[in-house]
């Protein structure tokens, strides 16, 4: 299928899209994009040969799909700007974390309006190894929501879910990367205390947890059978595992979890 992308924000997200619709070789027939900075639109324009404006306006005029990839508490104001430039054939596939599609609907305040697709990805999606999920607006076809997986297929596992699963979804999989970077940092540090150069503690952190992913994606086994094989009774794995329990980390990272939720549906409030 051909058609024009339009990208109303240039940031992280918008770039790994585009990287992933380069690898992919599924490219839309011309690609534009819209961001007030002018450093970012300069990098979409020399790295990516994408047309690029500081008005999202100019962007939704030469677009069939339109993603928006703005802050969620941007998103009112861009879609008051955009409103009088979306059109009945658009598509239009948010990204905003935290905000319902029929949120969005009620910005766009026309009818018949754009078909909306909601989309939660995450950084990891800048390098090749995302978790995309979608949900469908009332009026998005199969053939949008194909259109949409494949976009995002290049970069990551897409996977549909019902909109209810969102606030869920951003909890663990969109906001999960930064608790995996904040529990690399901690052992880093753990690391220096024990003796370790933060140097060496650094490498040793990072180095342990990309292989354990990959161990894990290889492996395709339940990590709790991964962690037993790993712990063997009375050895230091044990000995540090029991301290875990005994300070309540799985309740700490579900109170997290559900924090990570609660703000993202206040976001959509």
């Amino acid at each position: 299928m051909s058609y024009r992308l339009g990208l109303i924000g240039a940031g992280n997200m918008a770039e790994a899209i585009v990287q992933g619709a380069l690898r992919s070789g599924l490219l839309p027939v011309d690609i534009s994009a819209a961001d007030p900075s002018a450093e970012r639109r300069d990098l979409f324009r020399d790295q990516f040969a994408v047309t690029v404006s500081p008005d999202n306006r100019f962007v939704a005029d030469r677009s069939d799909v339109l993603i928006l990839a703005v802050k969620p508490q941007c998103v009112d104001a861009v879609l008051a700007d955009l409103r009088p430039h979306l059109r009945p054939d658009h598509l239009l596939v948010s990204i905003a974390a935290g905000v319902p599609l029929h949120k969005i609907g009620d910005s766009i305040l026309i009818s018949p309006g754009p078909r909306l697709i909601r989309a939660m990805p995450n950084t990891p999606l800048l390098v090749g190894h995302g978790l995309v999920a979608l949900c469908g607006g009332p009026t998005a076809t199969d053939a949008d929501l194909e259109l949409v997986h494949d976009l995002f297929a290049a970069g990551a596992t897409v996977i549909e879910l019902p909109e209810e699963k969102f606030d869920a979804v951003t909890a663990v999989s969109g906001s999960g990367p930064a608790y995996f970077f904040f529990f690399v940092e901690a052992l880093t540090a753990a690391g220096i205390e024990v003796g370790l150069s933060p140097e060496e503690a650094a490498l040793l952190a990072a180095t342990t947890f990309i292989g354990a992913a990959q161990l894990l994606a290889a492996e395709r086994l339940d990590p709790a059978e991964l962690r037993r094989r790993v712990t063997s009774p009375g050895g230091t794995t044990a000995a540090a595992l029991d301290s875990f329990t005994k300070n309540n980390y799985a309740g700490i990272v579900a109170q997290a979890v559900q924090a990570a939720a609660d703000r993202s549906r206040d976001l959509g409030q």
